[in-house]
């Protein structure tokens, strides 16, 4: 057993099954104090939701937090951002162009304010024309000259972000700066915004039984090495999953 970065997607992943998730807290919690082991949460939630979360449920305290679909980095105990993954991320992007582009499309409905961050810009979608309005909205975007990606997720999340920013790249600039290999790694995920986690093809991947099927989808028709389909839901195929690849006992 070895120190390795342990890096999990928040709802209906690590949260969502109290029992599994304790066990799988006492366990993380002994190899972290035994080997060094490091917990990073990777969350599609806001600042603002994140800490709600933290409230409602009991959670380890993390190393790094990840937030706003990979747009945001707090080192563990700290009020401040990275300042470093912002500067990456600011590279390129003009958010007042990204929001007055989406003003031509009235079918995506702004979320929250507090959802709302410097590099991210959130909207509902409908599954129902999901397909056809995304990709309307990329060449849009594209036919300004703007350099983003856009993250859909849940069947009703869409997410624009800087081309460089994303949760899968958030665990790269982590990887790089704690010199933690593939090997070293591995991330836990159940819908469309962590598929950047997996594709990135940068560690060892769990997907929990409760998966939504987007994720699924793209595991049956990519067959991806070294992703894990777990059986269980939650904090369940997590353990399973971190058995399976040697990563706990």
């Amino acid at each position: 057993m070895s120190k390795f970065m342990f890096v999990s997607d928040l709802d209906n992943t690590l949260v969502g099954d109290e029992t599994a998730l304790a066990e799988l807290n006492r366990l993380l919690s002994k190899h972290r104090e035994q080997h060094g082991t490091l917990i990073v949460y990777s969350t599609g939630r806001s600042p603002t939701l994140y800490q709600q979360l933290r409230r409602e449920q009991d959670m380890l305290e993390p190393d790094f937090t990840v937030l706003s679909v990979g747009t945001i980095i707090y080192p563990g105990g700290s009020d401040h951002t990275d300042a470093q993954w912002s500067e990456v991320l600011s590279e390129g992007w003009d958010r007042d162009a990204v929001v007055a582009t989406t003003a031509h499309f009235p079918a995506l409905t702004p979320q929250p304010d507090s959802e709302q961050t410097p590099h991210k810009v959130s909207y509902f979608l409908s599954g129902a024309i999901a397909d056809d309005l995304i990709s309307q909205l990329q060449d849009a975007l594209i036919q300004k000259g703007l350099d983003v990606q856009t993250v859909y997720s849940s069947r009703q999340d869409l997410d624009i972000l800087p081309r460089q920013g994303n949760k899968g790249a958030a665990v790269a600039f982590l990887q790089q700066r704690l010199n933690m290999p593939q090997s070293h790694t591995v991330v836990c995920g159940d819908s469309g915004n962590d598929l950047s986690m997996f594709q990135a093809a940068n560690a060892k991947g769990i997907i929990v039984g409760n998966a939504r099927d987007e994720l699924r989808e793209w595991h049956q028709r990519e067959s991806p090495k070294d992703i894990y389909l777990a059986q269980a839901r939650c904090a369940g195929g997590i353990l399973e999953g971190l058995r399976h690849f040697g990563f706990l006992e």
